[in-house]
C-alpha cells in the first residue's frame, strides 16, 4: 500500500504536469517520498511518472530538474554508480562548476557545504532519537552511539565553523547538547537554496538508519577532495610562474584541508557494521573507486603510471582519465621542470604524509566494515584498498623530494 508521502508526491506530480514549469516542480515532495522507501524499492508508479517527465524535457538543458532526474532515475535506467548515489550533480563541485576555479572561493564553498552536511547528519540523529521523525527506522543506534556521533561530528565541523563565524557549541560540554546548538546555528544561517540542496541530495537506497550518515560523510569527503584539487591546480600554475612560496602555500592548504577532515573517518567509524552490510546489499554498482574528485587530486599530484591509468580505478572515471591523457599538468612534473624548490618540497612531503595516512585509515575502516568481502562496483574491496595505499603520491625521483 502506498503511504501518505508517496500519495502526496504522485498527486503533486500530476498537478505539476498541467503547467510543466521546471521552477515549480515538486522537488521536495518527490525527494521526501524516495527518502521513505529508499531508491532500491521505490513506488513504481512514482518512478514511471518521473521517467515520463524526463522524456518530455529538452535534452541537455543541464537545469536543476534534469540533474535531479538523472540522479533519481539511476537504478531505473540501470546506470547506478557512486556519483548518482551521492547526488554529486546536485552538490557544488568547484573544479567541475567553475572554468577557472579560485582556491579561496573553493575553500569557502567547501567549508559552507560541509558544515551544512554535518549539521543535517547530526539533526537527523537527534530527531530520530527524540522521536521527531520516523524516517529510516531500521537498525537505529543506541544512546551511546548518538553521543559518539555528536562528538565526532562536532570535531569535523569546528574548524570550518570558526572560519564561517558560526557557533559550534564549543563551550558546551555535553556533545549532544553541543550538537543541538551547532545545528540551530547552521540551520538559522542556511539560505532557501541551501535548504533545498540538502533536501535533494540525501536519497538512500534503503530504510537503514546509518545510511544517511554514510551518505553525508562521503559527500563531505568529495567536497574536500574537490577543494584540494583546486589548491593543487593553483600550486602547479604558481610553480610554472616561479612563485614557489605561493605554490608551497597552496600545497600546504591542501594538506590542511585533508587533515582537518580526519574526524570524518571517526564519525563514519561509528556506523554499525551490520547496518552497513545490510544497506550495502542494495549499493552494488556504486563504489568509492568511482570518485572523480579523488582521482583528479591523485592525478594532479603526479601522472598515474600506465598500468594504473588503464586499470578500473581510472576506467571508472573517464572524464578524469581523458584529462590525464590530454596532457594535464601535475605538480610532480612541474616541480621537476622547475629544478626543484625547498619550500615546495617540504609542502609536498607534508601532503604525501597526509594522503598516506588517509589511505591507511580508509583501508582500516574497510577491514572493520567489510572483512574479507569483495567491494561494490566490480572492485576487490579490502585487497584493492591495501594495494592502493602503496601507490606513491609523488615520484621518488622528483628533484624537490630529493632536496627534502
Amino acid at each position: 500500500m502506498r503511504d501518505d508521502q508517496q500519495t502526496t508526491a504522485v498527486q503533486d506530480l500530476r498537478t505539476w504536469t498541467d503547467h510543466g514549469d521546471p521552477a515549480r516542480f515538486p522537488f521536495e515532495s518527490v525527494a521526501a517520498a524516495l527518502q521513505r522507501t529508499g531508491k532500491h524499492v521505490p513506488d513504481r508508479h512514482l518512478i514511471a511518472l518521473l521517467a515520463g517527465v524526463r522524456d518530455r524535457l529538452p535534452r541537455h538543458g543541464n537545469g536543476l530538474l534534469e540533474r535531479f532526474l538523472h540522479v533519481v532515475l539511476d537504478k531505473h535506467d540501470g546506470r547506478y554508480a557512486n556519483p548518482t548515489y551521492l547526488a554529486l550533480d546536485l552538490l557544488p563541485i568547484a573544479w567541475r562548476d567553475q572554468p577557472t576555479p579560485d582556491p579561496a572561493q573553493a575553500a569557502r564553498q567547501r567549508d559552507r557545504v560541509v558544515v551544512l552536511l554535518l549539521a543535517d547528519a547530526l539533526r537527523f540523529e537527534l530527531d530520530a532519537a527524540e522521536g521527531r521523525h520516523d524516517l529510516s527506522p531500521e537498525m537505529r543506534p543506541n544512546v551511546r552511539l548518538l553521543g559518539k556521533r555528536c562528538r565526532h561530528g562536532l570535531r569535523a565541523a569546528r574548524p570550518a565553523l570558526a572560519r564561517l563565524g558560526l557557533d559550534g557549541g564549543a563551550a558546551v560540554a555535553d556533545p549532544v547538547d553541543a550538537a543541538r546548538r551547532m545545528c540551530r546555528a547552521v540551520e538559522a544561517d542556511a539560505t532557501p537554496a541551501e535548504r533545498r540542496m540538502l533536501a535533494l541530495t540525501v536519497l538512500p537506497v534503503s530504510r537503514v538508519h546509518d545510511e544517511r550518515l554514510f551518505l553525508r560523510v562521503l559527500q563531505a569527503y568529495e567536497l574536500t577532495f574537490a577543494a584540494m584539487a583546486v589548491s593543487l591546480q593553483a600550486a602547479i600554475a604558481d610553480v610554472g610562474a616561479g612563485r614557489t612560496s605561493g605554490a608551497a602555500r597552496r600545497v600546504g592548504d591542501a594538506e590542511r584541508q585533508l587533515r582537518e577532515a580526519a574526524p570524518l573517518f571517526s564519525l563514519i567509524g561509528t556506523m554499525q557494521p551490520e547496518a552497513f552490510l545490510t544497506f550495502r546489499q542494495s549499493t552494488d554498482g556504486a563504489s568509492a573507486i568511482q570518485s572523480r574528485s579523488y582521482k583528479l587530486l591523485e592525478s594532479l599530484c603526479r601522472r598515474p603510471d600506465a598500468e594504473r591509468l588503464d586499470s578500473p580505478a581510472y576506467r571508472s572515471v573517464p572524464e578524469v582519465r581523458e584529462r590525464v591523457l590530454a596532457g594535464q599538468a601535475d605538480l610532480d612534473a612541474a616541480v621537476a621542470a622547475a629544478g626543484g624548490a625547498a619550500e615546495v618540497a617540504a609542502a609536498m612531503a607534508g601532503l604525501e604524509d597526509a594522503l598516506g595516512a588517509w589511505r591507511r585509515t580508509h583501508h582500516s575502516l574497510a577491514v572493520k566494515m567489510l572483512g574479507a568481502r569483495r567491494g561494490t562496483g566490480a572492485t576487490a574491496g579490502v585487497p584493492y584498498l591495501a594495494a592502493a595505499r602503496e601507490i606513491p603520491v609523488f615520484s621518488a625521483a622528483a628533484p624537490a623530494l630529493q632536496a627534502a
